[in-house]
């Protein structure tokens, strides 16, 4: 492995990371699984916050899960609608079930997370189309969830990020329910890796470009990687048209593959007439924030709390008057 700048806490971590081949993604997803377990999910109560595991039928039919969290003390009417990262082929409820309980603690909004299907058993366009469903039901159960629909944020990490980047132009483009902003964390948004990052960064912590590169073949299934057949609302890096999208936040992690990537979408957006937020975490790998005793991963999360709480605001008092369904 090269030699790269890495932030001093988060260097002894990245010995214990496991090795995983994201071509074999029953492995994978083992991995993924124990890492969860060994992460104390299980172990450490969600103080402050109710959980409800809840389904929503998907236009083919099919039930996919959500998690909603309802934090004990609301300051807002706003909803956090989160979609995990997992590049695309692993994951589930379970993955950032510790930060969304955060989330919905420290924002105080409701916060709904989503099982979309993964490839390769499920390739484009169906994980994009179940984070777009999943929109869909969040507004449609705006009066049961006590929010004010024009109050949804959408909230992603890496794959997660990418498929939340896909929902937004969806919903520009069908007209579809409001969004009233986007916060992508370490986005994969073009398969067509060509970044410097991507060629740089060929054998960083925790994400390869080899990596990359198979998890979009995954996604693609049957379309070929890098070719014209791709679709922008697979591969939003790809979209030539951002205007009227959200207000965006984009974090990028400094020695990720999908750092260059990340960056040259928020400058596509500005180009565009969105108002964007970038940040570059210095020393960070992809995934790295989820080493939590980490000064660094401490201040990128303070920062997305803060960032989340100033978009959907302080609208009542904590005895949670004012956020009844009859308001």
């Amino acid at each position: 492995m090269n030699t790269y700048r890495i932030d001093a806490e988060l260097g002894p971590i990245v010995a214990a990371l496991p090795r995983v081949d994201r071509a074999d993604v029953a492995a994978a997803r083992r991995i993924m699984a124990d890492r969860t377990v060994a992460s104390g999910r299980y172990d450490s109560p969600d103080e402050g916050v109710t959980t409800e595991d809840r389904v929503f039928e998907a236009a083919d039919g099919q039930k996919i899960a959500l998690r909603v969290y309802v934090p004990d003390h609301r300051s807002n009417r706003g909803a956090i609608y989160h979609v995990h990262g997992g590049g695309f082929i692993v994951g589930d409820l379970e993955m950032s079930h510790q930060l969304n309980v955060e989330l919905a603690r420290e924002v105080g909004s409701v916060v709904v997370s989503v099982g979309y299907r993964l490839a390769p058993e499920w390739p484009f366009p169906t994980p994009v189309e179940d984070v777009y469903g999943g929109l869909v039901w969040i507004h449609q159960q705006a009066g049961e969830l006590g929010i004010d629909p024009s109050l949804v944020v959408l909230h992603g990490q890496s794959a997660g990020a990418g498929l939340v980047a896909a929902a937004a132009l969806l919903a520009r483009d069908r007209n579809g329910p409001p969004i009233r902003f986007q916060l992508l964390t370490s986005p994969t948004l073009d398969d067509r890796v060509v970044t410097p990052s991507s060629r740089l960064f060929t054998d960083t912590p925790a994400l390869t470009r080899r990596d990359v590169e198979i998890c979009w073949s995954a996604y693609l299934g049957p379309i070929e990687r890098g070719s014209t057949a791709v679709s922008p609302y697979a591969a939003p890096g790809r979209a030539t048209d951002l205007a009227n999208l959200p207000r965006t936040y984009v974090s990028a992690a400094e020695l990720d593959p999908l750092r260059d990537e990340a960056i040259a979408f928020a400058q596509a957006l500005l180009a565009a007439g969105v108002s964007v937020e970038l940040h570059v975490f210095p020393g960070t790998f992809h995934g790295s924030l989820a080493v939590r005793g980490a000064a660094i991963s401490r201040r990128q999360l303070a920062e997305e709390i803060a960032v989340l709480t100033s978009v959907l605001g302080h609208t009542k008092s904590p005895d949670n008057e004012g956020v009844r369904d009859d308001d």
